[in-house]
């Protein structure tokens, strides 16, 4: 007798989708981070106590000056303001697609980073380019952030205006692509 010829097909079975970031989930991490660097020099050059290019004022023109700590603030403040919306016009609010939730984590990760690389970089240009300090005065008087809560306005931005466009798009009812 003869053995049954027995076939066995082997079919391919996809496994689990990897969760690993790709290029462009990181580049919501990192780009925002380096416009850190480009946003510190516009607030440095913009804000009072520093280039003072924006108020023209020159009894601002002096970082030790109380009444340049407000404006001073609320330039980088803008700054970051207008770079956190622009990241959510960025990430257009699709948060539905593949892979949305991890590149808004990234983005609001990468806001932060970027709002603490301006704020960095704005002090060190201060350094190297501003007046230098009135020892008597003592550090807490030269170009330096008074308000903290300003560092959060760049991720909350981006947070605000994706929160909205999602929302526009659930409420227009039109399909997702």
């Amino acid at each position: 007798m003869t053995d049954p010829t027995v076939e066995i097909s082997a079919e391919a079975t996809a496994g689990p989708a990897s969760h690993r970031p790709g290029r462009r989930d990181i580049a919501w991490l990192v780009l925002p981070a380096a416009s850190g660097i480009a946003v510190g020099l516009l607030w440095w050059l913009l804000a009072p106590g520093g280039g003072n290019l924006l108020s023209g004022n020159p009894a601002l023109a002096n970082p030790s000056v109380p009444a340049s700590w407000l404006p001073r603030d609320l330039v980088l403040g803008g700054l970051a303001l207008v770079a956190g919306v622009v990241t959510g016009f960025l990430l257009d609010g699709k948060l539905n697609t593949r892979g949305a939730g991890r590149r808004f984590a990234f983005a609001l990760l990468g806001g932060a980073a970027g709002a603490v690389v301006s704020w960095s970089i704005g002090l060190l240009a201060a350094q190297l380019w501003g007046p230098a300090v009135d020892p008597a005065l003592g550090s807490d008087y030269g170009f330096t952030l008074r308000s903290y809560s300003v560092l959060a306005l760049w991720p909350g931005a981006t947070a605000f205006v994706t929160f909205v466009l999602s929302l526009f798009g659930v409420l227009s009812g039109k399909p997702v692509k």
